[in-house]
């Protein structure tokens, strides 16, 4: 069958892939990418640099390879990474990635950040709830609008916000550089970081979720790309994947200043319980008063635009997949199930989405890997079906791990994490799942490429029977 050929057989100018750079980069950078860097820094005090390298790894290298996994395997979203290991896998798949960085919790945290951040120390405490309510309702119905119609998002995000927020976040860059708190290379690490900086900062990275919405954001992008007249495949892929590798490394410079303004932090405040009152701390002490303000703006204007796009995704995937509902009806259902998700708060939220990222990222991972590799192997489903096995063990171990103690701690939690550190190597780095899945992988490759030696071998025995 012929390829299809693209609409604009010219190549794209700068500003077109400036513009779909920006709208992936609005897309990628949100809640987490503001206020987890800072935390990182406070926890990870002179050792700010090794766990500035583990973070960047699963929030900036690995976000850029399933961009680029997309871009490989000439996949349209999700359900595509996971489909050779069949159709029910990859539905079963999508449905937990889009559930996850969707209405559960990804989603409902671009509303509470800025909320609990940059509104709610504006209002009296009796006023919190009240607050969170009347800001998610807005929030959402804004997110709604800006998405209603496809064609809006990369105009909308890449063009006008995306530009908004840069500008306000680089003027607090500018008055840390100028004045800044102190040095970074005199602050105490917390004991975590003293022996493992590099693997907290790691698992640091999972908070993000950038890597499960680089899947998810695939068919978003990969629209965005045929609206400028890119429809074959090929084309698609390359300007996607540029694309990709210019926003991810302006995420990655922008990470190693907010844990480098995390860490100088500590010479006036001690560490924070969470990013978020870090970050908080972080502005007032540069402009004050007007910092709330500054700090209010800064963050609804980055995780609407996150929002625009998890929402968007979602709709997109799901109507695709179950197209008896339309795209407006998805996205009215994702909008409203985050907006009621986003009213239990942000501590519970964060609580509870650990396990679901400990239990998620191992095979976000690997799938991710395989994919890019896929052209090595044919993307054989035998070897995704080992690497993939092999990870689901310790995959589960790590989300029960991972629960509030009121599982973690039960008898059964106890006794499946003596089992996991006894059992299964890096258990205590939170990396048990990497030799299983070598394993699988060295399994699935020699099967793969010994295969066709073995059926030689089978066919001249016979013939000499």
């Amino acid at each position: 069958m012929k390829e299809l050929q693209d609409l604009n057989p010219n190549p794209l100018r700068k500003r077109d892939y400036f513009v779909v750079s920006s709208m992936l980069f609005g897309l990628f950078f949100g809640a987490g990418n503001l206020i987890f860097p800072i935390h990182l820094g406070q926890l990870a005090g002179s050792h700010w640099v090794l766990a500035t390298v583990g973070f960047l790894v699963t929030a900036v290298l690995l976000p850029l390879l399933s961009v680029l996994a997309v871009s490989v395997t000439r996949s349209e979203g999700v359900y595509d990474i996971g489909k050779p290991l069949g159709p029910a896998f990859a539905l079963a798949f999508m449905i937990m990635i889009h559930a996850t960085i969707g209405p559960l919790f990804g989603t409902p945290r671009t509303a509470t950040v800025p909320f609990s951040v940059g509104v709610q120390p504006l209002l009296p405490s009796s006023m919190a709830h009240v607050g969170l309510l009347l800001f998610s309702a807005v929030f959402f119905g804004l997110a709604f609008l800006i998405s209603f119609r496809e064609s809006n998002i990369m105009t909308t995000v890449g063009k006008v916000l995306n530009p908004l927020f840069l500008l306000l976040l680089f003027s607090v860059f500018l008055l840390g550089f100028t004045n800044p708190m102190g040095s970074a290379a005199k602050q105490a690490a917390t004991t975590a970081y003293q022996h493992a900086s590099f693997f907290n900062g790691f698992l640091q990275g999972y908070n993000t979720m950038d890597a499960l919405a680089g899947l998810a954001f695939g068919v978003t992008v990969v629209t965005a790309v045929r609206q400028l007249g890119k429809t074959k495949p090929s084309s698609n892929a390359k300007v996607t994947a540029k694309a990709g590798v210019f926003a991810t490394t302006a995420i990655g410079f922008i990470y190693v200043v907010l844990i480098w303004l995390g860490t100088t932090t500590l010479s006036t405040y001690k560490v924070s319980a969470d990013g978020g009152v870090a970050f908080n701390q972080l502005v007032t002490y540069y402009l004050g008063g007007f910092g709330h303000a500054l700090l209010a703006t800064l963050l609804t204007v980055t995780c609407l635009t996150t929002a625009v796009g998890l929402v968007a995704a979602f709709a997109q995937d799901f109507h695709k997949h179950f197209p008896k509902v339309s795209y407006r009806a998805w996205l009215g259902f994702m909008c409203l199930a985050s907006f009621g998700t986003a009213n239990f708060g942000l501590d519970t939220i964060i609580q509870w989405s650990t396990p679901m990222l400990m239990f998620l990222y191992p095979f976000a991972m690997v799938l991710i890997l395989l994919s890019v590799f896929s052209p090595l192997f044919d993307r054989d489903p035998v070897v995704y079906a080992l690497v993939v096995g092999f990870t689901t063990v310790p995959a589960l171990l790590d989300m029960v791990a991972a629960f509030p103690p009121v599982v973690s701690q039960s008898a059964f939690g106890l006794a499946l994490g003596s089992f996991q550190a006894h059992v299964l190597p890096f258990a205590s780095l939170g990396m048990d799942w990497v030799a299983p899945a070598a394993i699988g992988a060295v399994l699935g490759l020699g099967y793969h490429f010994l295969r066709p030696v073995l059926g030689r071998v089978r066919t001249t025995s016979s013939q000499k029977e």
